[in-house]
């Protein structure tokens, strides 16, 4: 037996919205045998734009019933039947997370109409209901509201059960199809050609858009780990409806996962991505020459394109190094923006200081030539060379003077000891310190994957 339910609501997602009608067209596999429909006090102000669309405004159901009340009714027509419903995660989130409210549990397998309408009739232009019942010639005297898109849905349903000539809703039904848990605008082959090893993936909108990047260990686990549980909240309500297709590029290891997601987050600034966006560098230190030709070094905001010597993300960090530059080359602190009062210098030069005009240009310019050679020198260039995506291939991953360079694939055979030779088999991408330490960390935790340049 078939449940076919359609319900109108003050919003689009359940943990903050009410319903204000519910319809249940009973089906035993052949025709409609029951209805049950009725307006529901929702306990809150319908949108003005709801009402519009419906057509149910705040008079009309300020002496229908509230949810509550009509629960245990609802409750003995779904329970034991097979829930259906054109985009049904939508509609079975709502009554099940409101009869939750009321006390009672359904479970039920459930049925999207939009999924089994493109599987069985496919190639149509759109499959929203109103398209579907034109395409078909279904009447639907009350469009967008309960009982009249119900009925709908019910013909509907009928038409996809006498034309199911592939076995589809059967498949549909069956214990481990999971199929029914899938977004109702994605193809259930995006998510079975994904394999089980690491990479990104991407979700794309109907327009081909990437509205969320990922990474993972195993792509097809991880995947479907997002259309799991019941969350009615309206940000991931939103997100299921908006993935249209899913698009994945294998990696090597789920380091490389990592610092490709990093990287591609920023290229492609997708919608429901809230990490990694805003990650940038903080400080960085900078040489420049005064007015008077002395070169000076300074820790300030991080700014792109602006030539930094070094990138951090602390000032305490961009301090410590300056501080230690200063100490072991003889620097000026003033000169450093390190002291920053009228008092007398506190370096170890004072009295013959360059800040105080004793010490000539060159002499000093040299000091600190030699301070910026120091630290470029002191900052690590390596790269780590791992599983590759097949096994005649290894993964790798640069980081030159302290900064990541880029990644690739190199053959399992390719001699990687000249650096700049190995370069030209990387593709270089934009760093941080996030990508940075994510780097570093994987090689303290596996010296053995470390390759170390002079």
């Amino acid at each position: 037996m078939y449940a076919i339910v359609d319900i109108e609501t003050t919003g689009g997602h359940a943990s903050a919205n009410g319903i204000t009608e519910i319809a249940i067209c009973i089906h035993n596999g052949k025709k409609v045998i029951e209805r049950y429909s009725t307006l529901v006090n929702p306990g809150r102000e319908i949108p003005i734009y709801i009402s519009a669309l419906t057509g149910i405004t705040n008079e009309m159901v300020q002496d229908a019933p509230p949810f509550e009340d009509v629960a245990h009714d609802v409750y003995h027509l779904l329970n034991n039947k097979i829930f259906v419903a054109h985009n049904v995660n939508f509609d079975h989130s709502f009554v099940r997370y409101h009869l939750a409210a009321a006390g009672y549990e359904l479970q039920c397998n459930k049925l999207c109409t939009v999924r089994l309408g493109r599987k069985i009739i496919p190639g149509l232009p759109s499959y929203s209901l109103g398209k579907l019942c034109r395409h078909l010639n279904i009447n639907n005297e009350s469009r967008h509201r309960a009982a009249g898109d119900a009925e709908a849905t019910a013909q509907l349903f009928t038409m996809l059960l006498q034309s199911d000539k592939g076995n589809h809703i059967s498949q549909a039904l069956k214990q481990n199809s999971k199929e029914q848990v899938l977004p109702a605008n994605l193809p259930k082959q995006d998510v079975e050609s994904l394999p089980q090893t690491p990479g990104v993936y991407y979700f794309h909108d109907e327009k081909g858009k990437v509205i969320y990047v990922g990474k993972a260990k195993n792509l097809k686990k991880r995947v479907c780990s997002h259309f799991t549980g019941n969350n009615p909240g309206p940000q991931r309500q939103e997100f299921l409806r908006n993935i249209c297709r899913i698009s994945y590029e294998p990696c090597g290891t789920e380091l490389v996962a990592f610092v490709l997601e990093a990287v591609e987050i920023k290229r492609l600034w997708p919608k429901y991505n809230r990490s990694l966006k805003r990650f940038e560098h903080a400080y960085s230190l900078y040489a420049f020459e005064d007015q008077r030709g002395y070169l000076r070094l300074a820790i300030d905001k991080h700014r792109k394109m602006t030539g930094a010597i070094y990138s951090c993300n602390t000032l305490f960090e961009g301090r410590s190094i300056l501080l230690k530059l200063i100490e072991t080359f003889g620097l000026c602190p003033k000169l450093c923006f390190i002291q920053s009062n009228n008092a007398a210098c506190t370096g170890i030069n004072t009295g013959n200081c360059a800040c105080e005009g004793h010490e000539d240009m060159e002499t000093y310019n040299t000091r600190v030539s030699l301070a910026i050679n120091e630290l470029n020198k002191a900052l690590p260039t390596f790269a780590i060379r791992d599983a590759g995506r097949t096994d005649d291939e290894h993964s790798c991953l640069l980081i030159e003077k302290g900064k990541f360079y880029g990644m690739g694939y190199i053959s399992h055979y390719y001699n990687a000891e000249n650096l700049d030779q190995l370069k030209t088999c990387l593709t270089a991408y934009p760093g941080n310190d996030y990508i940075r330490n994510m780097v570093d960390s994987y090689a303290v935790k596996y010296p053995d994957r470390k390759m170390i340049f002079a």
